[in-house]
């Protein structure tokens, strides 16, 4: 009687496992024939890709329901010990849940998405991948400059959404203001120096500028902000070695380095090529007199 029971056990088992293998592998052909039919009907490169992502998670998600299906009778049983173990694997695997926890934040959020360029856990750089763990960056600075790529791609845990801040480059306004200098020798035509620098802003920035307007009102709308000017604006200010002018303008954040660029190569042009008295200043120092030494030499 007792083999009899255990045989039955025994292949009631065998027939369980063979329908969760038989399950999950056809679980994994349907996935696999989705992902591949995105490419057809999905052409947007960022909706193809949160499409695969939640075909994956829809697949995990069904998979572990069909186990729990299958094996709904052994469940019970074990019902206890997983109720006890519970505390110590919380415990154990607190960041990882802090983790998950910061994904389904950032999604549900509207953080920050794939292509976005963020700061978080003080890396900087663009979201080329977001996992369920980990945020996937292709960093941008250290040893180069310019907000350019360095060549590094690091995978931050999704966790430092609730340890830091996290700064967003792109998502409701993709523009950021930024500065030139430029240094100009006492003496030279302020008026047409200032002339040249504002009409040489407009000309290089002038489109971003619209652009920037219009995204800015619906900032406006969204947010509690002052209504910021986005026109390039040229100041002044004269400190002991020369007059320095300030171009603060508005770029694009992927574009701060050639926009730079751009306005530096047409001031010199403008400046060169104008018939005012402008000249630029530099840090170089003019000895005026040599001091007269006294040497006395004493012989004994």
């Amino acid at each position: 009687m007792e083999e009899s029971i255990r045989e039955l056990i025994s292949n009631l088992l065998l027939t369980k496992m063979i329908i969760s293998i038989v399950g999950i592998t056809l679980i994994v052909i349907i996935i696999r024939l989705m992902q591949k039919s995105i490419n057809r009907y999905v052409k947007d490169h960022d909706n193809r890709y949160r499409t695969r992502k939640m075909i994956n998670i829809f697949g995990y998600v069904f998979a572990l329901i069909f186990i729990a299906i299958v094996y709904s009778n052994q469940l019970g049983g074990v019902t206890v010990v997983l109720g006890v173990a519970s505390a110590g694997i919380a415990f154990a695997l607190q960041e990882v849940i802090i983790s998950i926890a910061g994904w389904i934040s950032i999604i549900t959020g509207n953080i920050f998405k794939t292509g976005d360029r963020v700061k978080m856990g003080g890396i900087k750089g663009d979201v080329i991948d977001l996992g369920v763990l980990r945020t996937t960056i292709m960093e941008v600075n250290e040893w180069v400059d310019g907000d350019l790529y360095n060549g590094r791609i690091v995978r931050v845990a999704n966790s430092f959404v609730f340890k830091e801040p996290v700064y967003n480059y792109s998502n409701d306004f993709p523009f950021l203001w930024d500065e030139i200098k430029i240094p100009i020798k006492y003496g030279s035509n302020y008026k047409a120096t200032k002339e040249i620098i504002q009409k040489v802003g407009i000309e290089v920035t002038g489109e971003y500028s619209l652009h920037a307007r219009e995204h800015w009102n619906e900032m406006l709308k969204k947010f509690l902000i002052e209504d910021a000017s986005t026109q390039p604006m040229v100041t002044l200010f004269a400190n002991d070695n020369w007059v320095e002018y300030t171009l603060r303008f508005v770029t694009h954040y992927r574009l701060r380095r050639t926009t730079k660029d751009l306005l530096f190569t047409r001031i010199l042009e403008e400046v060169d090529g104008s018939s005012e008295k402008i000249q630029f200043a530099s840090a170089t120092f003019d000895i005026l007199e040599v001091p007269t030494l006294d040497v006395n030499i004493k012989q004994k």
